[in-house]
């Protein structure tokens, strides 16, 4: 949540030595963070802040992760967020920068499935059109959760239940990538033990499912 890829300021060395301490010490096959700015100017500003999605934008962003893989020793996943404004300098589309930024740094995607749906109908575009273009072999995790619909816009909430949208759109997810470790977050509005454990059986059941299996999947 801190590494503030696409930040203006110098990438804080201190803060990914003592990340790469910590992935070191749990043997973590990756980490992961936001294509996101959370400062400048030294001030952190505890949220995701969106991007301009242009190409110096995205060269900028690939030289980063590249240097912070190379610090962290282990792989790097970027993780779409969901956005509620757009800049009017973007050039490209949301996927086509993160598939184009997967591609030239060499790093992984965590695709929050809510995230797109968000962020979609925040912009009115297309969901399966942005999962459909993705690369899908970087894809090694994925997100769900639940969000706050406003009536003019989505809020990427985090504490209400998966809605059938965003069930529909993990269903061709896993279809698209072969599936992925998958994490449903819920950082509010807890309900009892059981409905998180019947929520975790329809993950498990969606990703059967897509991939025609008739055993138990990830979840």
């Amino acid at each position: 949540m801190s590494l503030s890829i696409g930040s203006t300021d110098p990438l804080d060395l201190d803060y990914l030595r003592g990340l790469k301490q910590l992935a070191d010490a749990v043997d973590a096959p990756w980490v992961s963070d936001h294509v996101c700015w959370t400062g400048v100017l030294g001030v952190h500003t505890h949220d995701l802040l969106p991007l301009p999605f242009t190409e110096e934008s995205l060269r900028h962003v690939i030289q980063r992760a590249r240097t912070v893989q190379d610090m962290l020793e282990r792989p790097l996943l970027l993780e779409n967020p969901s956005s509620y404004l757009q800049f009017r300098a973007s050039t490209l589309t949301e996927w086509e920068f993160l598939s184009r930024l997967a591609d030239d740094a060499d790093c992984g995607l965590l695709l929050d499935v809510n995230n797109v749906y968000v962020s979609a109908v925040n912009h009115g575009f297309d969901p399966e059109t942005y999962l459909k273009a993705l690369p899908h072999h970087r894809v090694a995790q994925m997100h769900l959760a639940g969000h706050t619909d406003y009536g003019t816009h989505l809020i990427d909430t985090h504490d209400a239940d998966v809605p059938d949208p965003v069930w529909e759109l993990y269903r061709l997810a896993v279809e698209l990538t072969g599936g992925a470790a998958t994490l449903i977050e819920r950082d509010d509005g807890l309900p009892p033990f059981p409905v998180l454990q019947a929520e975790l059986d329809r993950a498990r059941a969606v990703a059967t499912a897509a991939l025609g299996q008739e055993g138990g999947g990830d979840g």
